[in-house]
């Protein structure tokens, strides 16, 4: 419901007044002097980046953890920039691809699942939201966005042993085909209660799990003289270019970009 009950005395009578949800918000958002507001709450949080683009891509406003996680100091290093400009080739243009599409009403990008590598070659496990921001007439005018760092399992979860089974299976059989009801009938849960505990205790779904197991296991292969035909076959992926289109959805590259970029061995 938009309306909330606001029970005012009055006289010594109590009376219940309906509060509209939106007036409200309309009614303290025209008085906030600055829309980014929010900007410094995430300063605040290492292990967020938060960002909001102009129609072209460019940042507008970015967070401190950001302007670390790209080498820069300053927040002015990366103002009037698109992600193409500020990160290596070719991350920086799957960045501005993503972000493109969003702007062009495609679809809104929740909880996407990213493997992002940093200036000092460390990676780091994500999960990316991207929404465009809309004027009052329903026009697209930029987006916002955020990506959070993958929590530590919350191994205090009463369920954590029994949807640990399942996890020991999907880090000892990712290269084989992994059913969700088999999943769950191994932590002797229904498959709605195991989704729910994943989210719960890894802050993945299942499917999210298996797919962050098989890249980083494919990563790690990718260092060695495999053909990517085989590595893909080896992480479960029966069909190369499927293995191909995953591997560069999560990491922004192909294996084959992405096995060019390790070090010499």
């Amino acid at each position: 419901m938009d309306d909330e009950i606001c029970i005012k005395v009055h006289n010594g009578m109590m009376h219940a007044e309906p509060i509209n949800n939106d007036s409200l918000r309309r009614s303290v958002g025209a008085h906030i002097a600055d829309p980014f507001f929010a900007e410094g709450l995430f300063d605040a949080l290492p292990d967020v980046v938060f960002f909001v683009k102009d129609l072209e891509g460019r940042y507008v406003v970015v967070n401190q953890t950001l302007v670390q996680r790209c080498g820069q100091r300053h927040k002015s290093a990366l103002i009037g920039r698109t992600p193409a400009e500020v990160f290596a080739h070719p991350f920086g243009q799957t960045y501005l691809a993503q972000d493109m599409a969003v702007l062009a009403g495609d679809a809104d990008i929740e909880d996407q699942l990213e493997l992002h590598l940093y200036p000092n070659r460390d990676p780091g496990w994500c999960l990316t939201r991207k929404t465009a921001l809309r004027d009052a007439h329903g026009r697209i005018i930029g987006l916002t966005g955020i990506s959070r760092d993958l929590a530590m399992a919350d191994k205090k979860n009463p369920a954590y042993r029994k949807v640990a089974a399942a996890v020991s299976v999907i880090h000892e059989q990712y290269g084989q085909p992994l059913q969700l009801p088999e999943l769950a009938r191994i932590a002797n849960m229904s498959v709605a209660q195991i989704e729910r505990y994943f989210l719960r205790i890894f802050h993945l779904t299942p499917r999210q799990m298996i797919i962050q197991t098989r890249v980083d296991a494919a990563s790690r292969m990718l260092g060695g003289d495999a053909s990517v035909a085989e590595i893909a076959q080896a992480c479960g992926y029966g069909d190369h270019s499927a293995f191909t289109r995953q591997f560069k959805a999560t990491t922004g590259l192909t294996p084959s970009q992405y096995r060019q970029m390790l070090p010499a061995r």
